[in-house]
């Protein structure tokens, strides 16, 4: 490739990464949060170092991020969006290095970008943003391991393995396509007869030690959730179309087939595997593995391979620059031809749809996700608690607990009476608040109003709330006053 040409791409990629990072933000900071965010707020509100559903970086992210905007969309998002600028950044390096190509490095970082779950999950405040900058970290710091030779990187790679597990407990798989890497790559079995690796595992696992510490006062709760989905049920083939369709509508089809086909040319070169670029398939192998299995027997959650997708994008890159290698097959050279515009449009559709709800009269899963059309609901229910002068608002799902929390303009408390294993962390309500008038605020397809009349006296329906965009519907709550306390409310 000319160089001049080469350079004037590359800077064209760079300024339209910046553009996709920019416009992350926009949306970041414009749109309002979700049900599981509003949840990870109220962690951030009790620090500690675990929680029922995860590992605790999230919270402290979002208790960071707070303390300089306050309680808004943009305290919540700021560092987790911070950290995909960041993740972009490690991309690029990891692909220059491994491709041997600055060109290919700059590729992977735009179609890193552009690919929906980085788009989305980078956008959000979960435990998925902060593990896909960790495990681009990560990757980059193995890579200059190859590149260099020197042993010191074996402490960033600690220590971005170290993040990764404090974002979520399925970053052990990085750990496994590390020692999958060493052992495969014949000039990298060195380092198993040298102290740097086994340095840079006990910094990851030192890191991670208080979230152990924290599982062993509390029961193992969360090990127990996290590891207790590998056991599934029995075989089955329902959700396996789910996952891989899951996958490539994440990935878009284009830069899924290219992200593929790179993968199959690393494995089918006996000299690719014997170089840097084992890697790539050293860090996808484990975790896909798993995750195949799995959707033969148990759902696989769509956002759960995100930490893999920086390795895809750079092996989606190396498949975009060797297609004649790989026999320059037309299914190849029309992904390559569209997979930047069909990437492109399919995040532009998602950021349109989150910001204005471009599609009408869809009960889309984006508002549903994201609190659309909450501030008329809480104002509502703020209209119906002063009117039964109710000193506390319950709820039965931490959905609405979090929104509810977050958005309500007067914050009473909001307590959810049941799955109280999920506030651990927090004090336990006053008994006081119990015994005056209430509201049970619940979504109409998950009633629980006969388990509240087990405890309470009087459970009176008072109004149905509906949240809309654009003339649809997107959900429906059940409002009801709750008086005469009878026993215990917590359960």
């Amino acid at each position: 490739m000319n160089l001049s040409l080469s350079g004037r791409r590359i800077q064209f990629i760079c300024v339209a990464v910046l553009a996709v990072i920019v416009l992350r933000g926009v949306v970041a900071f414009s749109t309002p949060l979700s049900y599981d965010e509003a949840y990870y707020w109220l962690w951030s509100r009790h620090l500690a170092s675990g929680y029922y559903d995860h590992p605790p970086l999230i919270a402290f992210l979002i208790r960071g991020g707070t303390a300089l905007f306050g309680d808004t969309s943009i305290g919540v998002r700021v560092l987790p969006w911070l950290l995909s600028a960041t993740a972009s950044w490690a991309v690029w390096r990891a692909g220059a290095i491994l491709l041997k190509n600055e060109y290919a490095g700059a590729l992977a970082a735009l179609m890193f970008n552009l690919m929906p779950m980085i788009g989305v999950e980078s956008l959000v405040a979960t435990p998925d943003a902060p593990q896909i900058a960790a495990a681009a970290w990560l990757l980059f710091s193995a890579a200059r391991i190859a590149q260099t030779g020197r042993g010191a990187w074996w402490i960033a790679v600690g220590i971005a393995a170290g993040f990764a597990l404090l974002s979520k407990f399925t970053a052990f798989f990085l750990g496994a396509g590390i020692l999958a890497w060493l052992a495969l790559v014949p000039k990298e079995r060195h380092w198993f007869a040298s102290f740097w690796p086994y340095l840079g595992g006990l910094i990851a696992l030192l890191m991670f030690l208080p979230v152990v510490l924290w599982n062993a006062d509390h029961g193992w709760i969360s090990f127990a959730l996290q590891f207790g989905r590998m056991e599934g049920t029995g075989f089955t083939l329902r959700y396996l179309g789910e996952f891989l369709a899951g996958q490539v509508a994440l990935a878009t089809p284009f830069i899924g087939i290219l992200g593929v086909a790179g993968i199959v040319m690393v494995l089918r070169s006996r000299d690719a595997m014997q170089s840097e670029r084992a890697l790539l398939v050293a860090m996808i192998a484990p975790a896909t593995i798993y995750f195949l299995w799995h959707s033969l027997h148990d759902r696989v959650q769509g956002n759960w391979p995100s930490f893999l997708y920086p390795a895809l994008a750079i092996a989606a890159s190396a498949a975009w620059l060797n297609i004649a290698e790989m026999g320059g097959r037309s299914v190849l050279r029309f992904s390559r031809r569209f997979a930047v515009p069909l990437a492109a449009f399919m995040l532009a559709l998602i950021y349109a749809q989150a910001l204005w709800g471009v599609v009408p009269r869809v009960r889309d899963p984006v508002s549903r996700l994201l609190a659309v059309g909450i501030n008329r609901v809480v104002d509502d229910i703020e209209s119906l608690r002063e009117r039964v002068r109710a000193d506390a608002v319950l709820t039965t799902s931490y959905a609405l607990t979090g929104w509810l929390s977050f958005y309500m303009p007067t914050h009473p408390p909001i307590i959810q009476i049941n799955e109280r294993f999920r506030y651990g962390n927090e004090p336990s309500p006053a008994p006081s608040l119990f015994t005056g008038p209430l509201l049970y605020v619940t979504e109409m397809r998950n009633d629980q109003s006969p388990l509240l009349a087990m405890r309470f006296a009087r459970v009176t329906p008072l109004a149905h709330i509906a949240r809309y965009r654009n003339g649809a519907t997107i959900d429906e709550y059940a409002v009801y006053s709750v008086e005469g306390l009878k026993g215990e409310p917590l359960f």
